[in-house]
């Protein structure tokens, strides 16, 4: 059995962003309230965090998690890694953390976080890790986790497919091979930024265009920002089969 609590389903601003007047950023709907994006999948006794950002310590709070056996990146940029010093509690626990991310991503946290990775700017209380590059397939235990390549514009990123469930944000772009590899899921998540056009975003009607492509048994919208609306009224114009994420939510397939 997997279980997926959202952690946060915000873009890079997080809702409410700071200083904006936005009708959606001065809501009382406790579910137009977002922080950054990342999910907790929980798998049989395993814990996996896909992306680390900046509220990655209130997520541990709101979430009560008590370990965390993996961390999964999906790209580099700041609202996706940022948190990575606040594994510390994990590691003065359980030791070194396991990372996955792609090569360049791991390459960016080592010069982000240095004192992390460089024993030589290691100081007493900094977390350590243990680093996985990702190409393909892979084993985490007897869990086997299958990157899905998809483009931020021009930058790769990755999503993940844990048996019939995946996880993928920040998507614009997605050739046909790796749409493949999504075939017969229950449920998909996927990025939905806003109503308008996006550069480096999936906006509403290519996701859901794409989830007619993948046809997942059911799909939930993430990495939202102010301008997708009201969490309310946006429901109300999904199809049946797809929903507006919303932190905290928890799912199990």
């Amino acid at each position: 059995m997997i279980k997926v609590r959202f952690l946060g389903t915000g873009t890079s601003h997080g809702i409410p962003i700071i200083g904006n007047d936005h009708p959606v950023c001065k809501s009382n709907n406790p579910k137009d309230k977002r922080l950054r994006s990342s999910v907790l999948v929980i798998w049989d006794n395993y814990n996996f965090v896909i992306d680390c950002g900046p509220d990655f310590r209130m997520q541990m709070l709101e979430s009560n998690c008590k370990k965390i056996d993996a961390i999964l990146y999906t790209h580099e940029h700041s609202d996706h890694v940022a948190g990575l010093d606040d594994i510390r509690p994990f590691f003065f626990k359980q030791g070194k953390i396991p990372i996955y991310a792609h090569k360049r991503v791991l390459g960016a946290l080592k010069k982000r976080f240095y004192y992390i990775f460089d024993k030589n700017y290691s100081y007493p209380g900094s977390p350590k890790v243990l680093q996985n590059i990702v190409t393909s397939k892979f084993n985490i235990s007897d869990k086997i986790i299958i990157p899905i390549n998809a483009m931020h514009k021009d930058l790769q990123v990755y999503g993940y497919r844990f048996e019939n469930f995946a996880y993928l944000t920040d998507v614009k772009t997605i050739d046909n091979k790796e749409v493949d590899k999504l075939s017969g899921l229950d449920v998909l998540i996927i990025n939905a930024l806003r109503i308008e056009e996006h550069y480096s975003h999936f906006n509403l009607d290519q996701a859901l265009e794409f989830i007619s492509t993948v046809n997942p048994k059911k799909a939930y919208l993430t990495h939202i920002s102010h301008m997708l609306g009201f969490h309310d009224e946006v429901e109300k114009i999904l199809p049946d089969n797809v929903y507006l994420a919303y932190d905290g939510l928890e799912i199990t397939i």
